[in-house]
């Protein structure tokens, strides 16, 4: 059955490039979102997102007639969920639990649109046993068809969980080009899903099961965060060592088989710091290298804004006629990686947020992919990086953007913890 119809439930950072890329290939797509701000920007053929040449490829597709966004679902032949799946509330200290509210919420959306011979494809980074629990909701709201744990290849409904594996900032190409991990919960369920995702992926699509797909994308993940967690942890021994930590990296680097990565503030985004805990969760006691790693990584913020503390007493000293709340500090980024908007996760965003708490002095963020601060960070101005470098007493490199990169005439008390100062 071919797809004349596609739905992508959630037009965020993964789910509207994949609708552009549908319609791209004349496809007709229908987007779904619970905002009215995305599905009136998106219908104007804008985005609402920065991704490189995203803007013109749904500029294109909805004044072509291949894309539109609504706020709630309708039929199709194929549907793409593409939700959040953050963390319940926990206590700090416990290990944060999944929550799969979004994915069962977009579940029951579609439930009353779907009909025989459709075809549901989980995208969301998910525990293991999500993929499942998806066409169980499924199948509580629509006892009139077959899915796949019941009817195995006969189902009505067909079930997949496809992750995706883009970076931000290459979001158009990664999603052309990149392989993709496919796994059906039946071999029909998924031979369709390669064959929808055929329509633009260059790249080969490898078949598995549900729950190996949903493994590989937390594998992919945790492995790098594991290795984040190493150079973090190395920046943290140089410094109290005296050694430059970039330049230990640089001549180790020279070794044929070593590849150590950068240190930084943390780890950020919706993938790293979060899909290592789905593993964690799940199997803790198996888990302890994997633990290990997010601790490190979740402690890195909190020694930057410690070494902070250290150049305010620094300056202070150097200072004696001044007073803490004449300290004026600049923290250089707020995005969880360079040259995007995300502010999801970020530990650039969280060390900013506490500087202003503990600080009774002025605070100046600069961030130049975003027009305006988040709502929820207070006592914080968002400023050029002329104003910052000629009014700040203390500086705080927390985002390597290429705008911080050009010219390097930052003067004062400097963190640097990405290293280029």
């Amino acid at each position: 059955m071919s797809f004349e119809t596609i739905s992508v439930v959630g037009l965020g950072y993964i789910g509207l490039p994949t609708a552009a890329m549908f319609a791209s290939r004349k496809i007709k797509v229908v987007g779904v979102d619970v905002s009215q701000h995305a599905v009136d920007t998106i219908n104007q053929g804008k985005i609402h997102i920065v991704e490189p040449d995203l803007d013109m490829i749904v500029s294109a597709a909805v004044s072509e007639g291949y894309l539109k966004a609504v706020l709630s679902p309708e039929p199709a032949d194929a549907f793409l969920i593409a939700v959040p799946t953050p963390f319940k509330p926990c206590a700090e200290g416990e290990i944060p639990q999944p929550d799969l509210g979004y994915i069962e919420a977009a579940s029951k959306a579609i439930a009353p649109v779907l009909k025989k011979g459709d075809l549901v494809i989980l995208e969301s980074t998910s525990p293991v046993g999500a993929t499942e629990k998806m066409s169980a909701w499924l199948s509580a709201a629509r006892a009139d068809l077959t899915f796949p744990q019941n009817a195995g290849e006969n189902s009505d409904v067909n079930i997949a969980h496809c992750p995706e594996r883009v970076l931000p900032g290459q979001v158009v190409r990664e999603l052309v080009e990149n392989d993709r991990v496919i796994g059906g919960m039946t071999q029909r369920c998924s031979e369709r899903s390669v064959a929808l995702y055929k329509n633009f992926v260059k790249g080969e699509c490898v078949i598995t099961n549900a729950r190996t797909a949903e493994m590989a994308k937390l594998t992919e993940n945790s492995c790098r965060d594991v290795q984040i967690a190493f150079a973090n942890e190395l920046s943290m021994i140089c410094d109290e060592l005296n050694i430059d930590v970039w330049e230990l990296i640089s001549l180790a680097n020279r070794h044929p088989r070593i590849n150590i990565l950068q240190p930084g503030p943390g780890v950020g985004g919706h993938c790293i710091a979060v899909d290592p805990w789905f593993i964690v969760s799940k199997t803790p006691e198996q888990a302890k290298i994997i633990h290990t790693a997010r601790k490190v990584n979740d402690s890195k913020p909190k020694w930057v804004i410690n070494k902070v503390k250290l150049a305010i007493a620094d300056f202070l000293q150097a200072n004696p006629e001044k007073t803490a709340r004449e300290v004026t500090i600049a923290c250089y980024g707020l995005a969880f990686k360079p040259d995007i908007d995300d502010l999801r996760e970020s530990p650039a965003l969280d060390i900013t947020k506490n500087i202003a708490k503990m600080h009774s002095g002025r605070v100046i963020a600069i961030e130049p992919n975003i027009n305006q601060l988040p709502k929820n960070i207070f006592n914080v101005e968002l400023v050029t990086k002329e104003l910052a470098a000629s009014e700040a007493d203390v500086h705080v490199m927390l985002v390597d953007h290429a705008e911080f990169k050009k010219e390097n005439t930052i003067e004062g008390y400097l963190i640097d913890t990405k290293g280029i100062w």
